[in-house]
């Protein structure tokens, strides 16, 4: 359908249900580009939004950045987003596990090729997501001190937190490595 419609690329939330085999097939039918895709979240039937800010489901973020591997392989994609889940963002152990996720991953994409995004998401959608502000986001981003580590900028989810997106944009250009706008 997107071929169809015209479009070069195709990003969705994940592609774990889908043999990362069956995916490539399917872009290359279609001759598209898998422009990103969000690692595994945990149980996002039951909720689980992402574990990078949950200290103790460390091991389990590293065994989804393993998951993502295999599939940015059978892709090619080169944008992967790390989702922080649900935990207080004043909390310093919360701080400190999404840190830590990031160095992780970014580290472990890195040797891919790969650059890891982080979006920030509005708390209306997603009440109590741990990375909902993009000034934080830029923080994480800059103070992770890896170049392909970087912000995913939502027009939708700026506009509800932080209203003025033009000014967003520009505030955060030298950042940026994707937009989406929902």
């Amino acid at each position: 359908a997107a071929a169809d419609a015209g479009f070069a690329a195709v990003e969705y939330l994940f592609p774990y249900d889908v043999a990362p085999d069956e995916i490539a097939r399917r872009l290359e039918r279609n001759t598209l580009t898998q422009a990103l895709f969000n690692m595994p979240p945990g149980d996002f039937a039951k909720g689980e939004r992402g574990l990078a800010a949950s200290p103790e489901r460390f091991d389990e973020m590293k065994a989804g950045v393993d998951a993502a591997l295999r599939y940015a392989q059978a892709t090619g994609v080169k944008r992967i987003h790390l989702m922080a889940g649900l935990a207080d963002r004043a909390d310093p152990r919360a701080q400190d596990a999404y840190r830590r996720a990031v160095a992780y991953c970014g580290e472990k994409l890195a040797a891919q090729g790969i650059n890891l995004l982080l979006e920030p998401i509005n708390a209306r959608n997603m009440p109590g997501y741990f990375l909902c502000d993009f000034a934080q986001a830029a923080g994480f981003v800059t103070g992770s001190g890896l170049p392909n580590v970087r912000l995913q900028y939502d027009i939708y989810h700026r506009q509800i937190i932080h209203g003025d997106v033009t000014m967003g944009l520009r505030a955060y250009a030298e950042l940026i490595d994707h937009v989406q706008i929902a």
